[in-house]
Order: structure tokens, then sequence, then C-alpha cells
């Protein structure tokens, strides 16, 4: 557990709170302190969403300090079992009221033998797991579940769909973008002539979990929620699972040919090849886009990535390989994923960064100086200060990322609003000088290059005027190197005359 005013990936019990809230008719009850109860608030102002399952905060005040939790606790599923009828509760300590030591798998216990809905505890360390981490254990707890109970049930449907099938797992609420990304996976496999059995946990019941062995095989769109349930699928059932993340064209290209080549173990013979040729050629925009002199003129120039490994490492082979440009560095926050990020970027970028620090990547930012940034809401956040344009690639999310406007990020209509981010996130050559000209934004005064303020000095006036004429996409790396002349040269004030002097100490 670690106490900070930013966190990429959010306390362990908010996925948990997550996954329960993408089912339907599914209860989650908090054993939490005032201040840790903001999911509804969060999660009806983002998504705009007035239909979902409120969470009930089973609240740890004074007076259950002084006698205990347990009658507080079987009191609130009881009632919430009587007056809203759920399916499942779920019942989730925080990282807060973890501290207290609580046998909740007892409180459990008890209500279950009042009530009629299944109750079971989020399986979670809230000390040692995050946001994504949690979630993604909390989704394989409930598929585990109910999988088992049907199975001594004798209700489990293991006969396969007569055509091919599929389970989409991992769309949840508070994703990035992700319920415009599974219109476009729903479009995707209807091209493919492949029937959807089961968006999980997107909007179903618990009880329709039973038909998952149904499907030919899994589908896993984002690497932080699902796998774990998809890998559980494919030892106890057998079924075969695809994790290959269809964003950008080449990555979608070898998306469908994974899912070709399950369908051909499993015996149906399928070429996708007509399809990826047709879409790539004349569907998909960004193809022909990153063939254009628009997309040259981003040739070369200079970005960095960081977010999820899942956006991260896409957004990362896009730049390199579809558009050329040079990505300086590549990063993500899942350091649980690390080993597997690495694999996937170190030959699409000079640098792979590891970590969940932000001051770090701030002054990371800062040091490269790149044209543009693609990363999270905190980098679009710095990249303002530093005066550098940021395109949002990943979570965590804002109400940005949830626009009334159809903007998906994997499929191909994906890859043509990923390369109008792209494009409309660097400032070219001649907007810049139209900004000079008439004036805007970029004709401000400068503010500080670096946020670690690396080179503490003062900027006299006149010096400030000079600064503010230099055309935009030079004026950080003078203003930068202005300041380390004055500080090599222990100068406490820059004066026009020591710009200049600073200017010809750095000319070769």
């Amino acid at each position: 557990m670690k106490l900070a005013y930013w966190m990429y990936a959010g306390p362990a019990h908010i996925g948990t709170l997550r996954i329960a809230s993408s089912f339907n008719n599914v209860h989650a009850i908090m054993h939490a302190p005032l201040g840790d109860d903001y999911f509804n608030v969060m999660k009806s102002m983002l998504e705009r969403d007035r239909e979902f399952t409120p969470v009930t905060a089973s609240v740890v005040d004074r007076h259950v300090l002084a006698r205990g939790s347990q009658e507080k606790v079987i009191n609130n599923i009881t009632r919430k079992d009587q007056e809203e009828k759920p399916d499942l509760v779920v019942l989730t300590p925080t990282c807060t009221s973890s501290i207290l030591q609580e046998d909740l798998k007892n409180f459990v216990d008890r209500a279950s033998l009042d009530s009629l809905a299944d109750i079971i505890l989020a399986d979670v360390n809230h000390y040692r797991v995050n946001e994504l981490q949690a979630s993604d254990k909390t989704l394989l707890q409930i598929v585990a579940f109910y999988l088992q109970k049907a199975k001594q049930a004798n209700q489990l449907s293991i006969v396969k769909t007569q055509q091919p099938s599929v389970n989409i797992i991992g769309c949840v609420s508070l994703g990035f973008h992700n319920q415009h990304d599974l219109l476009e996976l729903k479009r995707l496999f209807v091209d493919l002539k492949i029937q959807v059995n089961l968006v999980i946990p997107d909007g179903i019941s618990v009880h329709e979990l039973k038909r998952i062995p149904e499907a030919w095989f899994n589908f896993i769109p984002y690497r932080e929620v699902g796998g774990l349930t998809a890998n559980y699928l494919k030892q106890n059932f057998d079924m075969p699972l695809v994790d290959i993340v269809p964003m950008g064209t080449l990555q979608i290209s070898k998306c469908i040919n994974a899912i070709q080549e399950v369908l051909m173990n499993l015996g149906y013979a399928v070429d996708y090849s007509s399809y990826i040729d047709r879409q790539t050629r004349f569907i998909s925009q960004s193809a022909w886009f990153s063939r254009s002199i628009d997309c040259q003129n981003l040739t070369g120039k200079k970005a960095v990535v960081f977010g999820d490994s899942t956006h991260a490492s896409a957004m990362t082979k896009i730049l390199s390989s579809e558009m050329s440009i040079k990505v300086v560095w590549s990063g993500t926050y899942c350091i649980n994923d690390a080993t597997w990020f690495k694999q996937e970027v170190q030959s699409y970028c000079e640098q792979v960064v590891i970590s969940d620090d932000h001051t770090r990547i701030a002054d990371l930012i800062a040091e490269t100086a790149p044209s543009a940034i693609f990363g999270t809401q905190m980098e679009r956040h710095i990249g303002k200060r530093l005066d550098i344009p940021c395109g949002v690639i990943s979570s965590p999310v804002h109400i940005q990322n949830f626009p009334l406007s159809y903007r998906p990020f994997l499929g191909y209509e994906g890859t043509n609003q990923i390369a109008d981010l792209v494009y409309n996130s660097f400032t070219l050559g001649m907007e810049d000088h139209l900004l000079e000209v008439f004036g805007g934004h970029d004709t401000a005064k400068s503010t500080s290059s670096t946020l670690s303020n690396s080179y503490p000095v003062e900027w006299c006036d006149d010096a400030l005027e000079e600064l503010a004429k230099i055309p935009g996409f030079v004026r950080n790396k003078v203003k930068k190197n202005t300041e380390k002349f004055a500080y090599d040269n222990n100068l406490k004030q820059i004066t026009l005359k020591i710009m200049y002097s600073a200017k010809e100490a750095n000319q070769p």
C-alpha cells in the first residue's frame, strides 16, 4: 500500500467494484471508512449511466471500532438482499479497513444463512495489488464460482455452438473507451462470421456464465483484465484464447490471423486474407494516410509513449512501424507486466521505462523534450506545463475519455481515430508559423521546461521577450540550454546578453 496524491492505477477495491458494477443485478458492499466511498459518484459522473447498481458503503466509524463491525456488515448484506433481490452480493474491504484484520469470511458465511442471493468475499490482497490486478482476480473469482456451481447442479452448457462463436472477456465499467471498442469488436466478428456468445462481464447476469463453454474460443482485448479468466478456462475447459490487441493496422492483421489459426485447429476451414487485404487497402483510411504526404511530414519526429501495457505497447508499434515516428522511450505503469511489455516494445523504441512514479515520468519527458506525448491524463497535464502537445491513449480516465461521439481505439475504425489523434497531436511547421504571426497560446511567455526545477534561475523581462520570439518547436530547447549555461556558470539571472552568450556556447 502506498499513499500518493496521484496514482496511475487506483487501490484494489476500485477494481473489485468495477467488476461488480459491470454485471447485471450484482450488488457490491464496501466495508470502509467515510472517504473511500466515492465510487458511485465517479461512475455516474464519468459513464453518465443512470441505471447501474450503486455500491453500498458499510461505514467503519467510531462505534464500529468500539464494538466491532460483524453485526453491521451482516445487517447491510441481509438488508440489501431483501430490498434489491440481487443475484450476487460481493463484499470487499478497502486497504484502510483491512488494517482492522476482521474475519470478513465469517461475516459472509453468517449472512449466507439468511440471504437468498449468493454472497462472496472478494479474494484480493489489498496491500499487494492495484486496481487492475484486483479487477482481473475478482472477475476470475466470480466466473469460477458460477461455473463450479453450474457443474455441481448439472446445469453447465458444454455443447459448442453450431457456428464459430467467441466470448469477449474484459470489457468492464470505467474502462478507457471500452464501450466504443466493444461495438467495434462486435462489428469485426460479424465480418468474420463469428457469433458473439457472451461479453463478460459487460451487462450480463451471473446466471449466464454457465454458457461460457459453448463458445469455440475466448478473446481478450486488454491485457489488464480477463487474462486470468481466459487461462482458467483454457486449463479447465480446454478453450483456446486469443489475446493479441487489435489496435493498429498491423496488429489487427496479426490478431485476425491468430483467430484463423484457432478456427482451423478446431477443424473449421477459413481464409481471412482477402478480408484483411480489402480492409487495409480500401476501408481503413489510416492505411492510406500512412502513405500520404501528410504522414511523411511526421517522419523522424520524436515522441514518447506511456500508459497501461495494452495501449502503450500498441501505440508504440503504430508510431514506429506505421508512421515512421521516432519513439525515444516507451513506458508503462503496469509493473507486474514488465517482462511482457519489454519484449513487446524494445525493438520499437530506444528505451523502455517501467515505473508508477509520475514525478520520474515528468522529469523524463522534460529531459527528452519530444515533439509530442502519447500518455495518460497525467501526461496531458505534464505536457501543458511543458508546452508539449499530448494525445491521451490510456487510463487513468477523465470525463474526456467518455465522449458522446463514437471513438473506438480497437478495430479498423479505431485505426482512423488513432491516425487523427496522432496527426493532430503534433504542432506542424505551418501551424506554428501562423501562431507566431497571428498570436495564440504558443506566443505566451514560456513556462519552465523542467518539472523538477533542475536550473533555478530568474529570467529578465527583455530575455523573456526575446525567448517568446523564438519559434515554438525549438523554444523549449533554447530555454533549457540557456538555463543550463547560467547554472553551470553560477549565474542567478538570465539577461539578453547571457542568452546570446549561451547561444554562442552551444553552437558546434
